[in-house]
């Protein structure tokens, strides 16, 4: 009997593909499985995730408190499925069309954290110049503009845009995000080309928490920051 297409060598087709978390629930109640593969979507959508990332997805998922500085792109929380979809696809080396939809999926999965209840405390900083960079296009850009606007009338949710024209800076050394898991200290994340670094140490951590500090003070208001999108949205 031939091998149907689907079923042939190549990267998930011998049953090695990571399932949706769509149809994890749908298996559970399938099964009868009582919540068991329910319960599994974390970790499922934990092993979309590039490597050196996942330790720190797993503690992200646990935060009471969020927050982070971005000066390159929208920080991964806040990004649309087609932003986060246009900057994988400019990753170099390339990236394949699956493994690109698994980061995707992985990554609109990771947002559920916004919506959790209790709902963590959550605040983000982002460079004038990302807003206005067109990654993926001007209608995917747009969208992502006035997903940014939606979330920031989110109670829990601080967006704050840190201005060109300002001529002191505190975020120079790149971005970074501060993360409190649940019954844990604060600590501090921080990834370049693919290399992350976690700091749990207090001591270590208090240099981050104070830049950040300086940071939110030198970036427009929340309620200026709004107002401040709205600019570019209407550019693209």
């Amino acid at each position: 009997m031939p091998v149907p297409e689907d079923c042939r060598d190549g990267e998930g087709k011998r049953g090695r593909r990571v399932p949706q978390p769509d149809f994890l629930d749908a298996a559970d109640e399938a099964l009868e499985a009582f919540g068991v593969l329910r319960a599994a979507r974390e970790e499922v959508a934990n092993a979309q995730l590039p490597a050196f990332f996942r330790g720190a997805a797993r503690l992200e998922a646990q935060a009471v408190e969020f927050h982070a500085y971005e000066n390159q792109v929208i920080n991964g929380l806040l990004q649309t499925g087609d932003y986060a979809r246009a900057i994988f696809t400019m990753q170099r080396p390339m990236l394949s069309e699956e493994t690109i939809e698994q980061r995707v999926t992985a990554r609109l999965a990771r947002q559920e954290l916004i919506t959790r209840q209790p709902p963590p405390i959550m605040s983000f900083v982002t460079e004038e110049a990302v807003l206005r960079r067109p990654c993926g296009g001007t209608s995917v850009m747009r969208a992502q503009l006035e997903h940014l606007l939606h979330l920031g009338q989110t109670r829990n949710v601080d967006l704050q845009v840190m201005p060109t024209r300002v001529d002191e800076h505190a975020g120079a050394g790149g971005p970074f995000a501060l993360l409190e898991p649940k019954g844990r200290q604060m600590m501090a994340y921080a990834e370049v080309q693919d290399i992350s670094r976690l700091l749990t140490d207090r001591k270590a951590v208090r240099t981050p928490e104070q830049r950040y500090g300086i940071i939110r003070a030198e970036a427009l208001t929340p309620r200026e920051s709004l107002a401040f999108i709205e600019k570019p949205r209407g550019e693209t």
